[in-house]
């Protein structure tokens, strides 16, 4: 009992001295955490030996924080980034695995099937390093932050079937461990599925039960035992447990109790994740660093740079600028914990040999120490690589007032609103990001500020609590629904109206939740083909009628065909229904109408003939 309370002192005052620093420097906790294992660990000055044990441990800290983030991430949420976690993630994937697989091949002389289990493994990023240091600087929210969860989610997803293929690539292995591969996958894929079903139906009445206990500390149980047993039940079938609290965590994201368990957890969360960090510190090899210096480091530089690379590309073909692509590679270059688990598997396999497992676990850790250093860089070029102006101009603090109405955008679409609400006496409070338009307002006396509708910070300087609707006015789609995510978390009462740019912006609206918007060309469309028709001769009536009709059927079917926005064959067939419908319903207002046309001249004629 003496040596454990000597451990855990060791523990808070390492951690206590190291982050304190740190942060003074300004390097972040994280870098603090890491430097207080390093000296701590058995490499330094052995005050801790049995490091496997307390990252084992530690790992706790990753559940709690992937349970939080499920708690963050509504279903529909989820189902919003699908293409995200399937596209980009699996790209990622796809594409850093067989560029490591080749270069570790040539740097380590390794065979292909060496080779591919070396890449694949650190093909694999940090969750627990990414997500915490996004979540230190109010990141997540970013495009960049939620293209990282997105891959980060489908690499925890990933890990399931790479440990199964594993063992088809060792040609020691024998038919029926090939078979138990397999079947360990299909079994993980039940448990999951399983957990899904039983989550829904069962934890939200067991709360419910728990709560009208009307006792905290019970509630407070209760929150452990969700986080540990859905941790259990993964570990029982080799699944990520990262993962199962995530998976726990969103289906509680839509529960009157997630505020309650996300306070319960975030203690736990936060005093664990410096345990884990702490113990990858412990785990460094710093006997490597005299053994093999420039393998050691030549590696490292190699995988940071391949995945910061690698992770640009992709992220703009995604649509992401080049500010958020930096920032996403930066973020995702490391190696991750996954990795320590992969490449021991590899060599119980006899698919590498031990001095490249270790060597490969060293520039797995050594990448996640680099990473805090690689993000301030990024930050550092991002700055550099704007312009004067705008790394000079800070955001504006919006005046006192409790206008009932925000306007996020104030570009062509923004400010015809604010004209019309100005001409009605309504008071409003406008935001845009782009500075030069700001200034150009105000010197026409209009009252815009500088600042960003997707940051948290700006909407409460702009009373967001005290106004009853937002116009989310802006350009960008992606900004448009980073901030309904930010008002929904933040600011539930605050009614959104929207501009959608297109069709797509329009689903992508409609699955977040948002009922009233506009297209911001189709009415204008609409009514420049009914000018069309009228140049050609039809009649004013006419072309008011078909116009219409056009609209209430072009928005009902928008509503309707929302979810296969992504399905572009069966799309198209119901695009091709549609237009075949719309031809019959255009026949059916023609005869309606010469049918009332007629009845109306016959009516006409039996007046005048009574007259005469």
């Amino acid at each position: 009992m003496d040596a454990s309370l000597t451990q855990i002192a060791v523990y808070l005052a390492a951690a206590v001295i190291a982050v304190t620093i740190a942060q003074r420097l300004k390097l972040g906790s994280v870098l603090g955490y890491l430097a207080a294992g390093v000296v701590i660990g058995p490499w330094a000055f052995g005050l801790i030996s049995k490091v496997d044990q307390v990252l084992h441990f530690a790992e706790f800290g990753v559940v709690f924080l992937l349970f939080i983030i499920g708690l963050e991430m509504q279903p529909r949420r989820l189902w919003a980034l699908r293409r995200s976690i399937l596209g980009l993630g699996g790209l990622q994937m796809v594409l850093t695995t067989v560029v490591l697989a080749l270069f570790l091949g040539w740097a380590l002389a390794l065979s292909p099937a060496p080779a591919f289990a070396a890449g694949v493994s650190l093909a694999l990023s940090s969750t627990a390093f990414a997500v915490q240091m996004l979540a230190e600087r109010g990141e997540m929210a970013t495009r960049h932050g939620r293209a990282g969860f997105s891959i980060l989610l489908f690499q925890d997803l990933a890990v399931i079937p790479i440990l199964a293929i594993l063992p088809l690539l060792s040609v020691g292995q024998s038919q029926l461990s090939i078979i138990g591969g397999l079947e360990k996958t299909g079994t993980a894929t039940l448990v999951i599925v399983g957990l899904i079903i039983g989550g829904h139906y069962i934890l939200k009445p067991v709360l419910r039960v728990v709560a009208a206990t009307r006792m905290q500390e019970i509630f407070i149980a209760m929150t452990l035992l969700i986080v540990v047993g859905t941790s259990a039940i993964m570990q029982a079938v080799d699944v990520s447990l990262a993962l199962g609290a995530f998976t726990a965590g969103v289906l509680l994201a839509d529960s009157e109790y997630r505020h309650e368990l996300e306070a319960n957890v975030d203690p736990f969360k936060d005093l664990l994740l410096g345990l884990f960090f702490v113990a990858v510190g412990m785990s460094i090899n710093l006997g490597l660093f005299l053994e093999r210096p420039f393998a050691l480091i030549g590696l490292t530089v190699a995988l940071m740079v391949i995945k910061g690379v690698a992770l640009a590309l992709l992220g703009r073909r995604y649509g992401l600028r080049w500010r958020a692509t930096r920032n996403l590679g930066a973020y995702l270059s490391q190696g991750g914990e996954f990795a320590f688990v992969i490449l021991s598997t590899a060599v119980a396999d006899d698919l590498l040999a031990r001095p490249e497992a270790d060597l490969l676990v060293a520039v797995v850790t050594l990448s996640m120490v680099l990473t805090p250093f690689a993000v301030k860089a990024s930050s550092w070029l991002n700055k550099r690589l704007e312009s004067p102006d705008s790394q000079a101009r800070m955001y504006d603090t919006p005046v006192d007032s409790e206008h009932a109405v925000i306007i996020a955008g104030f570009g062509r679409f923004g400010s015809t609103i604010a004209r019309l609400l100005r001409a009605k006496r309504i008071g409003f409070t406008a935001l845009d990001v782009n500075p030069e338009q700001v200034d150009f307002v105000r010197r026409f006396g209009g009252e815009v500020y500088y600042g960003d509708a997707s940051r948290v910070e700006m909407l409460r300087a702009a009373r967001a609590d005290r106004a009853r609707v937002l116009v989310l006015a802006m350009d960008d789609p992606e900004v448009s629904l980073t901030t309904i995510q930010v008002v929904q978390t933040h600011f539930p009462g605050l009614k959104i109206v929207a501009r959608a740019r297109d069709r797509r912006h329009a689903y992508q609206l409609i699955e977040y939740g948002v009922t009233v918007f506009h297209r911001e060309t189709f009415r204008a469309s609409v009514a420049l083909a009914g000018d069309v028709m009228q140049a050609l001769g039809y009649g004013g009536e006419e072309v008011e009628r078909t116009n219409r009709t056009f609209r209430r059927y072009d928005e009902a079917r928008l509503r309707e065909h929302h979810q296969l926005a992504d399905d572009a064959a069966r799309q198209a067939r119901l695009d091709r229904a549609a237009i075949a419908e719309l031809e019959e319903q255009f026949e059916r207002d023609e005869a309606a109408y010469a049918a009332t046309s007629s009845d109306t001249r016959t009516r006409t004629r039996m007046r005048q003939a009574s007259k005469s």
